[in-house]
Parts: structure tokens; sequence; C-alpha cells
């Protein structure tokens, strides 16, 4: 979600007449893109800002603040010394060039109001990260309110964006040669548009899979979503996948604790069995989904038998892959009054030994490829051999591999050869 921010900021400054800098000396504007779901991206914030502040020999450098930390922080990011001039909130990046244009005028200025009109926050970005990849918002905010998690507060509640739209966008960037897109927001299986339009031809399902089908139907050659929320997580998912071949066998699902306790002290909405019963469905569908996961270490209140459930969890799913966090209490949040009650280095024995079971199935799982043959799209060279390519499979496994005469964008054949940590390696299959 932040590169697309990110990516939709810049669309913005260059269609007004702006030109992107080679280096951070010589900008004239400089915009820090935020998050602020843990405390450590915060604090990098304020650091980063300090380092702009006295590398700037002219002191006319505009430095700006936009994201989630500038919707929180406010006017709390002006400060007596003047490094921060424009302050830029969530849903206010499609003013970014007007904004520029008054910090020129007036001096400082902060904008933290919502979008004005037909959906300006999802503006096209007409330069993207990837020339292979793109990410397509579909839906933002969030209406879940779990208890330590920001984001209701510094994204706003749901919104979600017309099919309609999202469709025309797809369509668009299929044509431009782009061959996987991800359709993206902080539940994106929580999509509820206001109308029916361009859905009303498909048959059953839930908006977001009735989404998922007509977005399938653009014939583009590869359609990922990230993330989904467990509550909203139906079998129609799944079947939707399994119906259409280019819906990618990969389904990325937190789950935060295996402990129904914790889970609940979360507000979570659903129970370790409920999520167990969803996880089962992926793990035992014919497409083979990879299923990976989020998980929180140390929630305040969290036992040992409470870790032991969340251990045990990870056992059952096998997960392909898991995002690991110690717990990190946010202000403004329900759990930022709880008591931290387990100590740091409680934490990181239990990530410890999280990590290490994660990657024991982590190996098997890799283990288990190593002489097959996965469609890798092509998204990046090697900037030290011209001839080594990196990519993803359509199961969201990285994989490098040597591949002379090959292009970005190009779906190859790659058998696997080898496993690294995180990656697998393969040889070209011409």
């Amino acid at each position: 979600m932040n590169v697309s921010d990110t990516e939709r900021a810049r669309a913005a400054v260059t269609e007004a007449g702006y030109s992107l800098a080679d280096n951070v000396a010589q900008a004239d504007v400089v915009m820090l893109n935020t998050c602020s779901v843990r405390a450590k991206a915060e604090r990098k914030v304020f650091g980063r800002i300090d380092e702009l502040h006295y590398a700037d020999k002219t002191g006319k450098q505009i430095i700006g603040v936009m994201g989630c930390v500038a919707q929180l922080e406010g006017e709390n990011l002006f400060d007596n010394k003047g490094k921060v001039s424009l302050v830029v909130g969530t849903q206010a990046i499609k003013r970014l060039p007007i904004l520029l244009k008054t910090v020129s005028e007036q001096g400082r200025v902060l904008d933290l109001g919502p979008g004005i009109v037909n959906n300006e926050q999802f503006v096209t970005p007409s330069l993207r990260h990837s020339a292979a990849v793109a990410f397509v918002p579909i839906i933002e905010g969030c209406n879940k309110f779990c208890s330590y998690c920001i984001v209701p507060y510094s994204r706003g509640r749901e919104r979600s964006r017309p099919a309609l739209e999202i469709i025309d966008e797809v369509l668009k960037l299929r044509d431009s040669g782009v061959k996987e897109v991800h359709l993206i927001g902080q539940n994106v299986n929580s999509y509820r548009p206001a109308s029916d339009n361009g859905l009303q031809n498909i048959k059953g399902g839930t908006p977001f899979v009735k989404l998922l089908k007509a977005v399938a139907k653009t014939d583009i050659k590869r359609v990922k979503f990230t993330t989904s929320f467990p509550r909203d997580f139906h079998i129609d998912i799944v079947q939707a996948l399994e119906e259409y071949s280019n819906l990618c066998n990969w389904v990325h699902l937190p789950v935060q604790s295996g402990s129904n306790k914790i889970l609940k002290t979360m507000r979570r909405g659903y129970t370790r069995e409920e999520y167990l019963e969803k996880a089962e469905k992926i793990n035992k569908s014919p497409k083979q989904i990879a299923l990976t996961t989020d998980i929180i270490v140390g929630y305040p209140g969290e036992t040992e038998d409470d870790f032991y459930e969340t251990l045990n969890l990870m056992q059952i799913c096998e997960f392909d892959g898991s995002y690991l966090f110690n717990y990190s209490p946010r202000s403004g949040t329900p759990a930022y009054n709880l008591a931290d009650s387990v100590p740091e280095e409680q934490k990181s024995i239990r990530f410890n030994r999280l990590d290490k079971l994660q990657r024991e199935i982590q190996v098997k799982k890799l283990k288990n490829l190593i002489g097959k043959t996965l469609e890798i799209l092509v998204e990046k060279i090697s900037p030290k051999d011209s001839n080594a390519f990196t990519g993803h499979s359509s199961c969201h496994k990285l994989v490098n591999f040597i591949a002379p005469d090959t292009e970005i964008g190009q779906i190859v054949n790659v058998k696997i050869t080898e496993i690294k940590r995180n990656s697998l390696f393969g040889e070209l299959i011409i």
C-alpha cells in the first residue's frame, strides 16, 4: 500500500509539471512517505527528517511528510527549527501539487482532510515501480478496530473503489504490457462498493469474489491480492482461485495469534478454530495454494500456554511464509493502555522459537519444489550480471535464474535446482 501511495504521489506531481530528481541533494522538494504500524518505522521518520535538515546546505529545500505518521502527528511534525514545512494526510495525495504551491507562497501547510470528490484518492499512477507488476488499490481504510492497530485512525474507515473503475484500470495495464496486478487494501476481501455496476452479471459470491472474477475475465496474465482479513475470508474465494487459472495460487491471511484468549483481547473477531478451518480449505485445494501469515509475539497478557497455541497453530498450518513481529505499543490504540506484561527478553525468545519453526517448515516446502518447473514472471535484472534475473512464481515464491536474451515482463519456465534462505534458484527451460 505504501508503494502504491508513493506511485500516486509521484503521478500527481509529475502531471503537474514537476520532474523527479536523481538524488536528494538535487531536490527542491523531499517528501517522506511514512508508516506507523510499528513504533520502529515511526522513529525512523524523525531520524530521517533530521538527516535531511542538516544535509540541506541552502536552507531552501522543502521537506514534507505524508502518509500515516503525517495523519496521526499532524501539527506536531512542525517544530520550531522549521525542518518540516508540509504535512499531507493519507487521503490528500491528489492535492499534493496544490499544497506544494501553497507552501512556496505561505510557508507551512497542513492537510489532513479527506478526498474531496469521486474517489480522487484512487488517482491512477502514470509512473510505477515495475513495468511488469502493478498494485491496484480496491479498498482503503479499516472498520475492524483491532485493539493493537493504528490503521483505522491513520487511514480512516473503509472506502471501496467502484468496480468499473478498477476493471478499466486493469484493462489499461494489460494493454500497456503489465503482466501481473495485485489488488490491494488494508482488508482487501472486505471490498464492498456502493453499487454493483460492473459486477451485476457476475454469478455468486461476495462482492470481492465477484470483483476477482471480473478482473480474471480481463485476461490479464496474473492476479494476486493482499491483505485478506480472516473474518471476511470465505470458501468462495478458494473456489474462485480454482475456477480461474490467472488467479494466482497464493493467499496472505494474517492470524496474529493462535490463542483464543489473545485473539479476543486483540478484537480480531474470529477464533483459532475458525481460522484453522479456513486454512484447511486453502491447504487442501487441488490448486496447491501457498498460505502466508502475520504473527504478533508477546501481546499483553500472552502466557507461555498462549504462545504454545500459536506455535502449535504454525505446525498445523505449515505456512509457506510468516511475517513475525514483537508486539509494539501504538499510542491511541486500546491496547496502549494495557500493561506490556511480556518482558522484551521473553519476546525475543518466543520470536526466535517461532522463527526457527517457520524456517524448518519453509525449507521443507522449498525442497519439495526442487526438480519442478515453475512459470516465473521476469521482474528484475541483476546489477552485477546482465544475464541474471529475479521473478516470482504464481505462488509468490522468489526465484533467481540465469536467462540470456530474456527481457523484463516475460513469463518463462524455470526448473528449480537449488534452495536459498528465502528464495529459489533455477535454470531456464527453453
